[in-house]
């Protein structure tokens, strides 16, 4: 399973750098929306959408949302006004996974998890795109946000691993870790430095640290969040399209709560569009 993960991860890699550097960011828009719609088609069996039709206008409603959030982006103060939007989308997320109870917490019906998947998929593509397009280090950008999240995600297994002890939420994933969690928060805190070269304008150290510390934080919600969905949806894995990483979302369910958060604290405090 750990090879099949390296070797995935070694063709992966060299694929995403090369289409986020040198793709112009339509033709970027243009793949990473065929990204989106493989995880949408996932999340089908999350939602629990069986039939053709329910499923034909769940990817219909992904792909129209796509194409409407392409057009908007364009105008002034639409794109702060989403990103917050969503950032605090995000925070109520992490409160109803802190106080999640199998025993008391509802289940999401299949419309609302519906509005979840459109919720977590959308605006992941707005904010990647939308970066991409910021400024000349637009896609330098798209990578470091990228990096965050797989930063996070190795500094938590390889910590988690060798010290982890406290579950971090047994009611969710069992084999997460708190001290994973602080694996990933040495790891973010160390690679938060990159951010401090590559856009110094974004504010002062301190400043530029805490924000990577708090993408950091949001990316385990996002995974986390994940993790219900999948076992409110009794799967294990939300697809198998990528050897040892399992499918689309298992890859980028940190990356969801990652980019918009990320978009909204450059638009924060480094200004722009």
């Amino acid at each position: 399973m750990l090879l099949h993960r390296v070797l995935t991860a070694l063709i992966l890699l060299p694929l995403v750098i090369a289409g986020v550097l040198y793709l112009p960011t339509d033709g970027f828009a243009l793949v990473l929306a065929l990204v989106v719609l493989l995880g949408a088609k996932e999340w089908l069996r999350l939602a629990g959408l069986t039939s053709l039709l329910e499923q034909l206008l769940f990817l219909f409603a992904v792909a129209l949302g796509l194409l409407f959030l392409y057009v908007v982006l364009e105008y002034p103060g639409v794109g702060l006004g989403l990103f917050t939007l969503v950032t605090v989308g995000w925070l109520v997320v992490t409160g109803l996974v802190i106080q999640y109870n199998p025993q008391t917490s509802p289940v999401p019906g299949k419309i609302a998890r519906v509005f979840i998947g459109l919720f977590v998929l959308l605006p992941t593509w707005a904010a990647l795109v939308y970066l991409h397009s910021y400024d000349e280090q637009g896609p330098a950008l798209v990578l470091y946000a990228m990096s965050l999240s797989w930063v996070a995600d190795t500094g938590a297994y390889f910590s988690g691993r060798q010290w982890g002890r406290v579950k971090l939420s047994p009611n969710i994933s069992p084999k997460k870790t708190r001290e994973g969690v602080y694996g990933a928060l040495v790891a973010v805190g160390l690679w938060s430095g990159l951010l401090i070269w590559l856009r110094p304008e974004t504010g002062p150290v301190i400043l530029i640290v805490l924000f990577c510390l708090a993408i950091c934080l949001i990316s385990v919600v996002g995974d986390l969040f994940e993790s219900l969905l999948k076992r409110q949806a009794g799967v294990k894995d939300s697809g198998n399209i990528l050897p040892g990483h399992g499918g689309i979302l298992d890859r980028i369910d940190s990356l969801t709560a990652v980019a918009p958060a990320f978009m909204f604290g450059l638009l924060l405090f480094g200004g722009g569009k």
